[in-house]
């Protein structure tokens, strides 16, 4: 038998079953859409998320296709400088300690001093005279020979103020001016020629110059003229119908006297020649009334009529004496 619930149970019930139809209720009004609700439902929601510097890219989502593209990282463009240009660096002057060097007095082998003059010279241009005997005796002092201290200004002294003018660079005129009176006084150096060992004549061609080196040393200089150097063509003085061509030249060469005629003028090929001493075929020392300051010979080796006569006298240069010829 099922017995009845009281009125208080039955109150009860209702309540509870009120209770419950109420929480039903709201549970389906909470699952129900809201007639807004329906946009916000369908439309996607994205979320940008970056990655961490260094770390690997993110995996696409499957709705990446629905993403915009990204954009590309930026470029850095290369910035390129100018040069760089420094100021030039100055530097002060470097001053270095003043230096005195001892003067040198070592003297070549075939150089030779003499004192300086010890009298006044002036200039006497080719005139006779007091002057010119002290010209003279200073001309023999420093090794330029002429016949002596006579005072009077002929050929031979007028020859060695040409060969001393020659020597010095001066201008050759063969007169005594003031220049070459100064130099005279003052030149304390005998000249002397390149040799400088054994007994030889030597010729300069450049300073149209003979040196007799004794001992390699320079004796005595003579002024003297060589070959010009110009063509010629010439009767030979020797051989009538016969003629002579060829260059006027005093060849180069160390050579040796083969032959010589000893006595007064002699009819050479190309003209008169004094006392010769040849060298060379037909090349030959010789004396000669003219023997300027430029070379002016066929080839031969011109000196003064005096001059000749010296080298013969001191016997200067014998046969087989070497003969050195240099220079032009």
């Amino acid at each position: 038998m099922i017995s009845q619930p009281s009125g208080s149970d039955r109150r009860g019930l209702h309540l509870k079953v009120t209770v419950l139809v109420l929480f039903a209720l709201l549970s389906l009004t909470a699952c129900a859409p809201h007639e807004n609700d329906t946009a916000i439902a369908e439309a996607p929601v994205f979320v940008e998320v970056s990655p961490l510097p260094g770390s690997l890219p993110l995996s696409p989502s499957p709705d990446s296709a629905a993403l915009p593209p990204a954009s590309p990282p930026p470029t850095l463009a290369l910035i390129t400088l100018p040069p760089l240009t420094l100021p030039p660096l100055t530097l002060p002057p470097v001053t270095l300690p003043a230096t005195t060097i001892a003067p040198t007095t070592t003297i070549s082998p075939n150089v030779e001093t003499v004192p300086m003059f010890d009298q006044t010279l002036q200039a006497v241009g080719n005139h006779s005279g007091q002057a010119t005997a002290l010209i003279q005796t200073r001309l023999l002092q420093l090794g330029f020979w002429n016949t002596g201290a006579d005072g009077n200004y002929g050929l031979s002294t007028k020859q060695a103020v040409m060969a001393f003018q020659k020597y010095l660079g001066l201008p050759t005129t063969g007169n005594v001016d003031e220049a070459t009176a100064a130099y005279l006084q003052n030149v304390t150096d005998r000249p002397h020629g390149v040799a400088d060992a054994g007994n030889l004549i030597e010729v300069d061609k450049d300073r149209q110059l003979l040196f007799v080196v004794r001992d390699g040393k320079t004796l005595w200089t003579f002024n003297t003229s060589t070959g010009s150097g110009n063509t010629y063509t010439e009767v030979d003085k020797n051989s009538p119908g016969e003629v002579q061509t060829g260059i006027s030249i005093t060849p180069d060469g160390l050579w040796k006297v083969t032959r010589e005629k000893p006595d007064g003028w002699w009819e050479g090929d190309l003209g008169q020649i004094y006392r010769p001493k040849y060298f060379r075929g037909g090349i030959a020392v010789h004396g000669s009334n003219s023997i300027p300051d430029y070379p002016a010979s066929h080839g031969c080796v011109r000196l003064s009529v005096p001059a000749m006569d010296f080298i013969w006298e001191q016997d200067l240069m014998p046969l087989q004496s070497p003969v050195w010829v240099h220079g032009g």
